[in-house]
C-alpha cells in the first residue's frame, strides 16, 4: 500500500524493525532475532500489517510476529500484556480486508478473531514462535485475541 505510513506511538525498536523491513522490500526484517527479558535468544517471523484507522481512515503499517495456520498466518494482539487491545486490532475489527507483507510477498488477506477451540489450538502455536505471550496474557485481564488472516482472491 504505497499510501501507507508507520502507525504512531511504536516503540523505537518497532520503527527500526519496520524501517528497516521497507527500505530492503522485506529481504531484511522478516526474521528478527531479540533476546527478550528472561528469555534466551529467538529468532522470529515478523511480517507487516496494513490496516485502515478506524477513525482517521488512513492507512497504517505495524510490524507483527506471525506463525502460520494452512494458507493463512496467525498474528497475536498482545500489546504486551495491556489493559487494552492493541489500535491495530481495533482497526481489523472495524475493516477486516487488510493487506500483509511476508518477506519480499505482498498479499491481500481476511482478518478474524479465532474463538473457541480453534483459539486455543492457535494460541499454542504462538507460544511456539513467540514464548513471551504466556507472560503478556497473566498482566492482563482480557483474553489476547488470535487473529487468523485468510488470504482472499
Amino acid at each position: 500500500m504505497a499510501d501507507a505510513k508507520l502507525a504512531p506511538n511504536l516503540s523505537p525498536w518497532m520503527t527500526d524493525h519496520a524501517d528497516r523491513y521497507i527500505s530492503s522490500g522485506g529481504t531484511e526484517g522478516h526474521l528478527y532475532t531479540v533476546t527478550p527479558p528472561g528469555y534466551t535468544e529467538m529468532t522470529v517471523p515478523s511480517l507487516l500489517l496494513t490496516t485502515t484507522g478506524r477513525k482517521s481512515g488512513e492507512k497504517f503499517i505495524f510490524p507483527l510476529f506471525y506463525g502460520k495456520t494452512g494458507n493463512g498466518y496467525i498474528i497475536v494482539a498482545s500489546k504486551g500484556g495491556a489493559p487494552e487491545h492493541p489500535g491495530w486490532y481495533r482497526n481489523v475489527l472495524v475493516n477486516p480486508d487488510v493487506e500483509i507483507q511476508v518477506g519480499t510477498k505482498k498479499l491481500k488477506v481476511r482478518a478474524r478473531t479465532a474463538i473457541g477451540a480453534e483459539r486455543a489450538r492457535l494460541w499454542k502455536e504462538a507460544l511456539k514462535f513467540w514464548p513471551p505471550y504466556a507472560d503478556y496474557q497473566k498482566k492482563t485481564e482480557r483474553e489476547i485475541p488470535v487473529v487468523v488472516l485468510d488470504p482472499v482472491g
